[in-house]
């Protein structure tokens, strides 16, 4: 990647793909195209400040991508429905199968290097682990319609006979960090647990409906945002096999950790109650993820992750704490 090639990001507006605008921006990467449904007001204030090129919305990206053939270098279609409470399959697979399909089809006629988001949700229950094998991607039994979207392009981009030059898709676990504001229900628990100490000075966390999981004791594998875009920058200029990569630490921490974190950064007596966990997701609800990392350090990613406490740190006295933006 050279800092004057033309690099495609859809779901720019959002939390991952703003945070990827900023970063790239801050390696000297500024003729990015911005690629999404920009008329979220809620949204704008990601992107402030940031250097590009174009703002195309997702519905006229691939008409202007064809009309410019040699122009971009690399794309990361890191847009999304992401709502995962959302059970109309027929959203889920508009944007995250159908659209999703054209994006790599286009990579594929342009020769254009591919990194896409998946999802950890694509796991289930994790009946068949958390190892990104190609293996077991049919076998996988994703809990919501989102989950399933995700998996079915998957499946979609392993059984392709011609693929663009490079791709990667990218099993994203729990990730947090600054930008998501805009995500109300859907932000990180961390989001969430910052206000809840700031206005009340408690936490509420979900109670364990799992008699194998005590309350609070449910355990994910948490990524710092800043590790996630550096990971997709790295496959992308590297460029080793191409597949299915998770993105998580691969050291999964309980929600206990999690608060417990953010009551010591904010200086805090600790205060957490237990809530039951809502109806419409209770039985969709993971217990336990961890990422196998094994496949992306094996392909040379060698970066150190952020421990859950140091992302923590970051996050809330960097960012929340004043409302600030990456």
């Amino acid at each position: 990647m050279q800092s004057n090639d033309v690099i495609v990001i859809t779901g720019a507006a959002g939390f991952i793909g703003s945070y990827l605008t900023g970063y790239l921006n801050q390696l000297g990467f500024e003729q990015l195209v911005l690629v999404d449904d920009f008329s979220n007001n809620q949204k704008s204030a990601n992107l402030a400040g940031k250097k590009y090129l174009h703002k195309i919305h997702r519905e006229q990206y691939f008409d202007w991508q064809e009309q410019h053939p040699d122009l971009v270098k690399y794309v990361f279609h890191l847009g999304a429905r992401t709502d995962t409470t959302e059970m109309d399959y027929a959203i889920h697979k508009k944007w995250n199968l159908d659209y999703s399909k054209r994006v790599w089809e286009l990579c594929t006629a342009q020769n254009i290097p591919l990194v896409y988001a998946s999802s950890a949700a694509t796991y289930g229950n994790g009946e068949h682990g958390y190892t990104d094998s190609h293996d077991i991607v049919s076998q996988l039994h994703p809990l919501n319609p989102y989950g399933v979207s995700k998996n079915e392009f998957d499946i979609w981009a392993l059984e392709q006979k011609t693929a663009p030059p490079f791709w990667a898709g990218l099993k994203f676990f729990n990730v947090f960090g600054p930008n998501e504001y805009h995500k109300a229900r859907m932000a990180s628990v961390i989001f969430h647990a910052y206000y809840q100490v700031k206005a009340k000075g408690e936490v509420k966390l979900f109670r364990s409906h799992n008699p194998d999981y005590k309350d609070g004791e449910q355990i994910r594998d948490f990524i710092y945002v800043k590790d996630v875009v550096s990971i997709c920058t790295w496959l992308m200029q590297q460029q080793p096999a191409s597949g299915l990569y998770n993105t998580g630490t691969g050291k999964a921490r309980t929600f206990k950790d999690l608060v417990k974190a953010i009551f010591t950064t904010l200086q805090v007596p600790e205060k957490i109650n237990f809530i039951d966990t809502p109806i419409d997701i209770r039985d969709k609800y993971q217990y336990f993820t961890e990422a196998d990392m094994n496949k992306l350090r094996n392909a040379g990613y060698t970066q150190p992750f952020y421990t859950l406490e140091e992302g923590v740190k970051e996050y809330v006295s960097e960012y929340l704490s004043s409302h600030k933006y990456f």
